[in-house]
């Protein structure tokens, strides 16, 4: 059954006009007055939902009866990650609410090729928050991870930490202990109450934003003998951890 993202909060009984973009899907698909459709607010739940008019550029809808299905991962995952270039990014976004990201924290890093600053950075942001919205009407997710706006890593790493997370950071130096054991070393690595793990773009952290993250808290931690892309590390990492249940 269609699924569409609608801004506005939802509650049973209300009649009401979708937003631009979910009436332009519903136009597409070439739904008639009558047809089943489900809403989500990502507050939680969703809603069945019934087309009621069909105007040139509107659709209105009576919302029915509230399902509070959740499909969440396991634990929440928080990816800060050095920006990819060209459409890696828009990849990452989309596959990484697929695979049930919490967040995402773009950043500009030392290595990165991506630079981002006023409008261009607001309009980018608008741009992965409208992927991450088409990833969850897709996969099913009922609530849509945040995407924050973009910031520099010397910025970003200065900032408060999160104390309920467990915070990680991919790593190539030698010696790192595997994410894998990580995960393992249960009770005392999964309690806590969510994870925060950062990724570089192309080329990896510097070795100076490396040390600053180690500083802040970050525990090194390697994905296995080969090199990955930037954004396949990220998800790679994102699947090792969201299904770890709670300890």
């Amino acid at each position: 059954m269609p699924r569409f993202h609608c801004a506005t909060a939802l509650h049973s009984g209300a009649d009401l006009l979708l937003p631009a973009g979910a009436a332009r899907h519903v136009q597409v698909l070439r739904l008639q007055p009558g047809d089943a459709i489900v809403l989500f607010d990502g507050a939680g739940g969703e809603y069945a939902a019934v087309v009621e008019r069909m105007g040139r550029s509107e659709v209105a809808v009576r919302v029915g009866a509230r399902d509070p299905v959740e499909r969440e991962a396991g634990q929440a995952v928080h990816l800060a990650v050095g920006m990819p270039a060209n459409e890696r990014m828009d990849w990452l976004v989309e596959k990484a609410t697929e695979l049930g990201v919490a967040s995402i924290q773009p950043l500009m890093s030392a290595h990165g090729v991506l630079r981002l600053h006023g409008e261009r950075a607001d309009k980018k942001r608008a741009h992965w928050e409208a992927i991450a919205i088409a990833a969850c009407e897709q996969c099913g997710r009922n609530r849509v991870p945040v995407i924050h706006p973009v910031r520099g890593f010397g910025d970003w790493i200065a900032g408060p930490a999160d104390a309920t997370a467990r915070a990680l950071v991919l790593s190539l130096a030698p010696g790192t202990r595997a994410i894998a054991d990580h995960v393992a070393a249960r009770p005392a690595l999964t309690t806590a109450a969510a994870w925060r793990v950062l990724s570089g773009p192309e080329g990896g952290l510097s070795a100076a934003e490396e040390q600053q993250a180690l500083r802040a808290g970050f525990a090194p931690v390697t994905l296995g003998p080969r090199v990955l892309r930037a954004e396949t590390a990220a998800l790679a990492a994102l699947i090792a951890l969201a299904e770890v249940p709670p300890a």
